[in-house]
């Protein structure tokens, strides 16, 4: 009896251990969440107008001009930009962006994969060390990016997947990320980031031409412009990223936190359960011996 005792004392130690834990992180990752939200929520109007100007700019500039970026050419080689986490414990966030870049190659690029042209350039640990151990082909300059979230540091990872295609390395870049909704919700999403798209129309409805009035001359300014706006949105999807790990790890130390609470409720009356029996046991063990003395 004293062993199981001894035994879910351990446990009720263990598990007030591993509270406290779950309630630190909890509190660190809600202290980063305010903000990486404050960042995604400022950068995100201006990073969608931005893309939705340069689209607009593609399929109203058709023929006029040669834009190297909005090339669109047969796909025989594929770059995948997966964006993960580099630390884990925060749920099933990391997983869900992983089974997303699997199921973009399985479902859209079968046939350049099966020949071996399909390459992964991984942001964040966890990926990378996924990637790595699956055998895919990968890009393994930029997977630390966390590290030093900054422009410019996105600048660099965007330069090679442009510089990429524009020479013909990559016929298509696509970038798999979790776009942040709320601390509990995330949307893992697939976006092209090359060819850039052009506006899309519903049947039967004419694309909307826009009026820009061009200043300096339209190439030359198209030309500056294009890498800005594409940098731009990959740093946008970054803090997406950003603010969806710490989303998903705050909920995921929420959830540990409340199964702990649980749990610790359960060892005690375990204990408390024990600990009468044994106090039953020992007094009827008296008692009994005092009966056998009086007899």
């Amino acid at each position: 009896m004293s062993g199981q005792l001894k035994e879910v004392r351990n446990r009720i130690k263990s598990t007030q251990s591993n509270l406290q834990i779950t309630k630190a992180m909890k509190m660190v990752s809600a202290a980063k969440l305010r903000r990486a939200q404050d960042a995604i929520l400022l950068m995100r109007p201006y990073a969608v107008k931005l893309q939705e100007m340069l689209q607009n700019i593609v399929s109203n500039s058709e023929g006029s001009i040669e834009l190297a970026l909005a090339a669109q050419r047969p796909v025989e080689k594929v770059l995948i930009i997966a964006i993960t986490s580099d630390r884990g414990l925060c749920g099933a966030y990391n997983s869900n962006v992983i089974k997303l870049a699997k199921q973009v190659i399985r479902e859209k690029y079968a046939e350049q994969f099966a020949k071996g042209q399909v390459e992964i350039l991984p942001i964040g640990k966890k990926g990378w060390e996924h990637f790595s151990k699956s055998g895919y082909k990968q890009n393994e300059a930029y997977w630390n990016m966390f590290s030093h979230l900054d422009f410019e540091h996105v600048k660099e990872a965007a330069a090679v997947a442009m510089d990429g295609f524009t020479k013909g390395d990559y016929d298509a870049v696509e970038i798999i990320y979790s776009e942040f909704k709320n601390a509990a919700t995330q949307r893992f999403v697939s976006e092209q980031f090359l060819p850039i798209a052009k506006v899309e129309t519903q049947a039967g409805q004419k694309a909307t031409r826009a009026d820009f009035i061009f200043e300096p001359e339209k190439q030359a300014l198209i030309a500056e412009l294009m890498p800005k706006i594409l940098n731009t949105q990959l740093y946008k999807a970054m803090l997406d990223a950003n603010a969806s790990e710490h989303g998903a790890r705050m909920t995921a130390m929420d959830k540990a936190t409340e199964n702990a609470n649980e749990l610790l409720r359960n060892y005690k009356i375990s204990y408390n359960r024990a600990r009468q029996a044994a106090i039953t046991t020992e007094l009827t063990e008296i008692v009994s011996g005092a009966a056998a003395l009086n007899g």
